[in-house]
Parts: structure tokens; C-alpha cells; sequence
């Protein structure tokens, strides 16, 4: 009954082993075709990122939903770098890891730069304009009772 017992457990093991094997990827298996490719389709991802960060309309947004916008519209082209990633027969969970790291680290340089944007808009501290940009806790001096015209 015992050996009965481990030869099951060790046949299950064997199996589960084997199908694990079918979805390992050598990173070397790629030709240098299919590289290109891939760099191509990374290329329009990111092209596409930049000319809709570009447009007007995205930057009258507020930065973290001008970058919702904007990753939704560009997401189709991560399937056609999926796409290329399938066809050549590496396995989807690997394709998915990858094209999640490269929609993670856009997404964070895009904000970045996005939120840069946004407060380049915003009125600075200026010596030469003590009413600009003065931060909430601070009064504001007396020179600010009427309104300024100076930015």
C-alpha cells in the first residue's frame, strides 16, 4: 500500500514537471528578426504615448487622468506586440510579464512627466511678484490687496 501510495505521488510529481517544461522560454530562442520586431512595436508604443501627450486636449487634463486616457488609447498596440511575441511561440505568461513591465514603466514616466508639466503651469514663488504662488499658510503681503497683472 505505502509503495503503492509513493509511485502515485511520484507520477504526479514527473507530470507536473514535464508540463512545466513546455512553458519554459530560452531568451536565446529569439532570431534577430523577431527582435526587431519587437523593438519596432515597443518603438510605436511609445511614439504613441508621446503624440497623445503632445495633444491639446490631454494637457487640459489633470495629470493622473490625462494618463488614464491616454494609456487606454494607446493599449491596442501592446496586442500587436503581443502578437508577435505569440506567433513566435513564446509562451503568453512570459509575453504578459513583459508587456506589463513596459506598460508599468511607461505609464510611470508618463505621469512623471505629465505632473512636471502641470506644475510648470502653475504660478512660482517670484521676488519680482510677491503675490504669485505664495503658499496658503503665509498671509499675503500687503502689496496683493488689488489684483496684479504681472503672471
Amino acid at each position: 500500500m505505502k509503495y503503492l501510495l509513493i509511485a502515485l505521488l511520484l507520477t504526479a510529481n514527473w507530470a507536473a514537471a514535464e508540463e512545466s517544461a513546455k512553458d519554459e522560454w530560452n531568451e536565446t530562442s529569439l532570431s534577430e528578426d523577431t527582435i526587431q520586431k519587437i523593438q519596432q512595436a515597443q518603438f510605436k508604443y511609445k511614439k504613441c504615448v508621446v503624440d497623445e501627450m503632445r495633444k491639446p486636449e490631454n494637457q487640459k487634463l489633470e495629470s493622473r487622468n490625462a494618463t488614464d486616457a491616454i494609456a487606454k488609447y494607446c493599449e491596442p498596440t501592446l496586442g500587436d506586440m503581443r502578437k508577435v511575441y505569440t506567433d513566435v511561440g513564446v509562451p503568453g505568461v512570459v509575453a504578459d510579464r513583459h508587456l506589463k513591465k513596459l506598460r508599468i514603466q511607461t505609464t510611470r514616466n508618463m505621469l512623471q512627466e505629465l505632473m512636471y508639466l502641470e506644475a510648470a503651469k502653475k504660478p512660482a514663488l517670484n521676488p519680482d511678484n510677491p503675490c504669485g504662488g505664495r503658499p496658503p499658510r503665509l498671509p499675503p503681503p500687503a502689496a496683493c490687496s488689488q489684483p496684479s497683472l504681472t503672471p
